[in-house]
């Protein structure tokens, strides 16, 4: 079995960011894998420690910093990796369309995709990407097991769970409870120097695979959302205050 696992590079949960002339400033900020997508690459370990030979693909899109965290997944324990190097910006849509190319090169059984991506905000990119394949797809996926050339997938929904089979080749996305994602260990980091790391050029997967190499949608600002506060000051002692601030809660807020 070949399994692809997808990554993004994103700003540490942590990480102070800023806007600037209409994007966001994300220079001196601390950059991580995506806490989604370690969710697939340890899945990925534990589907091939599970006795099942399997070749663990790392692939990512995004500008040269992000083979740190190609180097991550690669520590972890992936066995080689694709990096299609951009300049530019994509959405999901524009991305999963190139993704799509190189994923179809590697023809993987399985391909792995965090349910949400930080940066966004959004869920977008494993729908896209299994749209640009023709593959069928799950979504925030908590348990999985594989039998005659399907997988049957556990995943969330809205009043509970459901279970649901499917042929491969799959794209299923990733979530929290899944797994328990593992740290890299000083040997395997060690390790990870010494495996492939392949870079490819945004405008050559894109020509290859008929996709253009640019957004398909336009992106007109980005802000980072500010809360008021009304900075009032409750008189009195603290039964009195607390009495004060459970009303406020209750009749102004609306939380209580």
């Amino acid at each position: 079995m070949k399994i692809v696992t997808i990554l993004k590079q994103v700003p540490d949960a942590e990480a102070r960011v800023r806007a600037s002339g209409g994007t966001l400033d994300l220079s001196g900020a601390t950059l991580v894998i995506d806490g989604m997508d370690e969710y697939g690459v340890e899945e990925a370990l534990r589907i091939r420690e599970r006795g099942m030979e399997t070749e663990i693909v790392a692939l990512a899109c995004g500008p040269e910093r992000a083979a740190e965290a190609i180097r991550t997944a690669l520590a972890m324990g992936v066995d080689r990796a694709v990096h299609v190097v951009s300049d530019v910006t994509l959405d999901a849509v524009a991305m999963a369309r190139v993704l799509a190319g190189v994923v179809q090169d590697e023809a993987p059984e399985l391909v792995f995709v965090g349910g949400k991506q930080a940066d966004w905000d959004s869920s977008a990119l494993g729908p896209a990407l299994a749209e640009a394949l023709g593959w069928p797809h799950a979504d925030w996926t908590t348990e999985l097991t594989f039998e005659d050339g399907t997988i049957t997938v556990t995943h969330d929904i809205d009043d509970g769970t459901e279970t649901l089979t499917l042929p491969l080749p799959a794209v299923v996305t990733t979530q929290q409870g899944l797994n328990e994602p593992r740290y890299p260990t000083l040997p395997n980091i060690m390790k990870a120097k010494r495996k492939t790391l392949e870079a490819r050029p945004l405008a050559d997967v894109a020509a290859a695979a008929g996709a253009p190499a640019d957004r398909a949608t336009e992106l007109r600002a980005s802000e980072i959302e500010a809360r008021s506060r009304r900075n009032v000051v409750l008189d009195g002692d603290a039964k009195t205050a607390a009495t004060e601030l459970v009303r406020r809660l209750r009749d102004e807020a609306k939380v209580l």
